[in-house]
């Protein structure tokens, strides 16, 4: 150490002369480089064997680091100290904004600059390593600290708590572990902290409420287990509150209430019980806009204060256990653009209140025990948009009337509500083109309408099924060019559907438990010889059909797909070889049919095959030997006597 102390000496003393002769002035001298700042700098630059962005290539003069790109330093009191090292990974420029890439390992010898002030490294996305463990012994005057979106491993150092004057954390999006340290409750000037998305575990702090300047907590997406601090509550300047994706249990603590400027609180995907503790009073958390809570144990009813929340825009208490009726003084929340009451106990009517939510874009009470009939004020929602009422006791009968009224309304969701009779053509005097249309699991009749024309050009989603629909599938079909999910498994369709298998956007088709005849054994070619661009479907279900004659190898053509089930047919072609281009399909049922032959051994190739079922047909001879093939148990194969080889028995 003293031979090196002398000869960084030696050099600033040289240096000194140099400047002093040429005339500089005292301000130029403290611009040389502190030995300790120098080795820091150095060692971590050593310690990136890639950077992308080209910085830190002009690190080369060791006298003037103060000048090197991403380095600051202290020119007020003249130590000429490194004060400020800002390397992020998001750059901007004039033109653009573009995220640069360093490959290498934090050096644990950037403590060595005693006196940086704030450290920023963040979204370097190949920056590995771990957090010093000596950071909070060395670095004491840092108040910003940003090392996300990295590959960090390990423990954040128990030595953090003594960062006195840190203001501003984020370690988010690493691969950070471990207990999160007790000494954050010692953080007192801290009014950040992002430790979001990554795999710590064990509890929250109990210090974590001393922290009353914190402003922005983000712990989502971790492990954590046990209960949310009681004294939560005492984080008065606290804006944002993310708890989400946890392992939470307990009850939400009474003191959430006393979150006096909280604004956005998300405690969802956790285990969380009891009831909705907020507000107690219709004073508290007047700031709150956004809260979610779905996903969690909760139960019994919704405080009828929730009406208080006045700054409420988007909400969510699905998936839950709560029940009782839906209180009217929601009605009071006029700011409310999305309501989320699905996947609860809820019973009695839809409140009359709810005509007054003018601002209202999205409301989803589906899967409850709502009854109807429903209010007529809810034709004053003139900007909702997306309206799910499935599955509760609300017997419709018939598609009310006022849904005409709705001038924004684009996704319409009436599954198992009791609809019957054939489709009313009061659908087609919606105002807005229908984006997404879920009619399913009702008692509708008669044929698939024609007048889905008149949504032609937006129309994505369109669920049909478990009804009683007699017909063929109408050539006007395609004339719905952005259709990209079709739904009409469990009808009484009948015919072909191969009109349908071209459509251009279509990713999802379930024509599954039909009765159609044909249809896949007519993709061919286009005319002139050239070969049609491949689909994009990838799930096609045409299982429990009356399907018969060839599959035709022009099925390779289905390039996207993941999972194909053609099962419980009368399909008695060999397997096409064809099948083998299907690279990314995961799921390939088959079994039920009259397939004959051998298996080709290029559905070796199907890497990703996680399901195959090609039992009860008429395979012969030996199954290929390897992977994914061999990986299935007997059953795959059982009901073909000519079958043999593994994972059946031997061939003879």
């Amino acid at each position: 150490m003293g031979i090196r102390y002398c000869f960084w000496v030696l050099v600033f003393l040289i240096h000194n002369v140099f400047t002093l002769g040429e005339g500089h002035d005292s301000v130029k001298v403290s611009m040389s480089c502190n030995p300790d700042d120098l080795e820091a700098l150095t060692s971590f630059k050593s310690g990136i064997s890639y950077d992308s962005s080209g910085r830190l290539m002009k690190w080369v003069d060791s006298l003037s680091c103060c000048k090197w790109e991403g380095v600051e330093c202290d020119n007020v009191t003249g130590s000429g100290r490194v004060t400020v090292l800002r390397l992020p990974g998001f750059i901007s420029t004039d033109e653009t904004v573009f995220q640069s890439q360093m490959n290498g390992i934090l050096s644990p010898s950037i403590t060595l600059l005693s006196s940086l002030q704030v450290l920023d490294l963040s979204g370097l996305i190949g920056l590995s390593g771990s957090i010093p463990p000596s950071i909070g012994l060395h670095l004491q005057n840092l108040t910003e600290l940003y090392l996300h979106g990295n590959n960090l491993t390990g423990q954040v150092p128990e030595s953090i708590g003594m960062l006195s004057k840190l203001e501003q954390i984020t370690l988010h999006e690493n691969r950070l572990s471990g207990p999160l340290p007790s000494s954050l409750g010692s953080l007192i000037n801290l009014k950040s902290l992002y430790l979001n998305a990554n795999k710590f575990s064990a509890v929250i702090p109990d210090g974590i409420s001393n922290l009353t300047r914190l402003e922005y907590l983000h712990l989502e997406d971790n492990s954590l287990t046990g209960n949310i601090p009681e004294r939560i509550g005492n984080l008065q300047a606290l804006k944002e509150l993310d708890l989400s994706s946890n392992l939470l249990s307990g009850k939400i603590p009474l003191s959430v209430a006393d979150l006096s400027s909280i604004s956005v609180m998300y405690l969802n995907d956790n285990s969380l019980e009891g009831s909705i503790p907020f507000p107690s009073n219709q004073n508290q958390m007047q700031s709150l806009g956004f809260l979610r809570l779905q996903l969690n144990r909760l139960s019994g009813k919704i405080p009828a204060t929730f009406g208080s929340l006045v700054s409420l825009q988007r909400v969510s208490l699905s998936y839950n256990n709560l029940e009782g009726e839906i209180p009217s003084s929601l009605g009071n929340l006029s700011s409310l653009s999305e309501l989320y009451l699905s996947g609860n106990r809820f019973t009695g009517q839809i409140p009359e209140s709810f005509g007054q939510l003018s601002q209202l874009n999205l409301l989803d009470v589906s899967h409850n025990l709502i009854e109807g009939p429903l209010p007529f004020q809810m034709s004053s929602l003139q900007n909702v948009e997306t309206l799910a009422l499935s599955f509760n006791s609300l017997n419709l009968n018939s598609i009310p009337n006022w849904l005409t009224q709705l001038s924004s309304l684009s996704r319409i969701y009436l599954a198992g509500c009791r609809i019957e009779g054939e489709l009313q053509e009061l659908l087609k005097k919606i105002p807005n083109q229908i984006q997404e249309l879920d009619l399913s699991s009702n008692n509708i009749t008669g044929s698939i309408p024609t007048w889905l024309d008149n949504h032609s050009t937006r129309l994505y989603l369109l669920n049909l099924s478990r009804n009683s629909l007699e017909s063929k599938i109408p050539d006007s079909i395609s004339n719905l060019k952005a259709l990209g999910v079709l739904d009409l498994h469990s009808n009484n369709l009948t015919g072909s559907f191969s009109q349908v298998l071209d459509m251009g956007f279509l990713t999802f088709l379930d024509l599954s438990d039909n009765s159609f005849t044909s249809g896949i054994e007519e993709i061919e070619h286009s005319s002139g010889g050239e070969e049609k661009e491949s689909p994009v479907i990838q799930l096609l279900n045409l299982s429990n059909n009356l399907l018969k004659g060839k599959l035709t190898p022009t099925i390779g053509r289905f390039k996207s797909l993941k999972i194909l089930d053609l099962s419980s047919n009368e399909l008695s072609s060999e397997l096409p070889e064809a099948l083998s281009n299907l690279r990314s399909l995961e799921t390939l049922k088959l079994q039920k049919n009259k397939f004959s032959g051998e298996i080709p051994d290029e559905y070796l190739k199907l890497r990703e095959l996680k399901e195959l079922d090609l039992s009860n047909n008429l395979l012969v001879g030996e199954i290929p030997d390897g992977k994914p093939l061999s990986n299935f148990p007997p059953s795959t194969y059982s009901g073909n006597k000519g079958l043999c080889g593994k994972p059946l028995m031997p061939c003879k």
